[in-house]
């Protein structure tokens, strides 16, 4: 076990270093081709002064010659900047000039807590689904769960958002506030926006419709792997033993079934990460997704690198935690 965690977590710091080199070198082409960044500094009005250009420059580590070279990766300011980030310098903003560092401080527990509301709910929902559809196989609970799965996955992410906000949110808002008042848990709960007020509460029907992005693709997914297990010897076997039919899908057949659901998602929550970008926008969640979103529009070169380090620290995590329940799950496979 010992040997496979190792080569596991070597093999991560791998592809950690290779995403955050692409990270890097995409920056570097971006100020390559488009022109120097730190031009924002002075608003883009107006041609400032040599002498405090070169000063900007310096000061967010722009001043090396690589970025006038098109397609130099630019080695160099590559490994200072993660020297910075191993020493907890992530640089500030060029317009505002803010600590970057600072705003990650406010946005990642944000997303943290958008990201804990979705997968709990797109796990919950796929696996009772999936197992009820399995076990009804071929009947109308079947074919109904796999419709209205796909339903709901064929409207995109964003409209379901913009139909909440602005159709349902308000009328529920204003019955739950009538009810129970507005500073109550009811009152807080279905408000159209965040609230920092009430960071958990306004962040649990943002995270349910979050968590229902590849719903359709991880029920059938959970409904296959069942499906090949109930036909086993080891699920006859503990019919023939007299099993109550729960005992035998808990333990025998959802056990069995996991490691490609924990594949499933590994993947979907990658996947969210792309549908955080608009769920933190359309209700004014301040998380990554949104500080990313508005480094784009804004041309902050350095606040987008870092969004998409954290970013891509996330899903070399979470692709790693997978591995090991891999071998936690099934012993052969660390033996491999």
């Amino acid at each position: 076990m010992g040997r496979y965690v190792i080569r596991r977590l070597l093999q991560a710091l791998l592809t950690l270093g290779v995403a955050l080199f692409l990270l890097h070198y995409m920056m570097a082409l971006s100020v390559q081709i488009r022109g120097n960044p730190a031009l924002l500094f002075f608003g883009g009005k107006r041609t400032p002064d040599p002498a405090m250009l070169a000063q900007v420059e310096r000061l967010y580590g722009l001043d090396n010659k690589c970025y006038e070279r098109p397609g130099d990766p630019c080695l160099t300011p590559f490994v200072e900047r993660l020297q910075d980030y191993a020493s907890g310098d992530f640089g500030t903003t060029l317009s505002g000039n803010r600590d970057v560092g600072e705003l990650l401080a406010v946005y990642i527990p944000n997303t943290l807590r958008l990201f804990m509301f979705s997968t709990v709910t797109l796990v919950i929902l796929a696996m009772l689904l999936g197992t009820w559809a399995a076990r009804h196989r071929g009947r109308v609970i079947d074919h109904s769960v796999r419709g209205t799965t796909i339903l709901i996955d064929s409207v995109p992410v964003f409209l379901i958002l913009l139909a909440y906000t602005y159709i349902i949110a308000v009328p529920l808002t204003q019955w739950a506030r009538g009810i129970w008042g507005s500073e109550s848990f009811m009152g807080q709960l279905f408000r159209p926006n965040y609230s920092p007020d009430y960071p958990w509460t306004t962040m649990i029907v943002p995270g349910i419709i979050l968590g229902t992005v590849g719903l359709a693709t991880l029920t059938r997914l959970v409904r296959a792997s069942q499906l090949e297990n109930l036909g086993s010897d080891f699920v006859r076997t503990a019919k023939a033993k007299g099993l109550k039919k729960a005992r035998i899908t808990v333990v025998h057949v959802v056990r069995n079934s996991m490691i490609p659901i924990i594949t499933g998602i590994g993947y979907l929550f990658a996947f969210m990460l792309s549908g955080a970008v608009l769920t933190e926008g359309v209700m004014g969640i301040p998380g990554m997704g949104r500080m990313i979103f508005q480094g784009v529009q804004r041309q902050e070169v350095n606040l987008v690198i870092v969004g998409l380090t954290v970013s891509a620290v996330v899903v070399v995590l979470v692709s790693l935690a997978v591995d090991l329940l891999y071998a936690a799950l099934d012993p052969r496979i660390r033996y491999e």
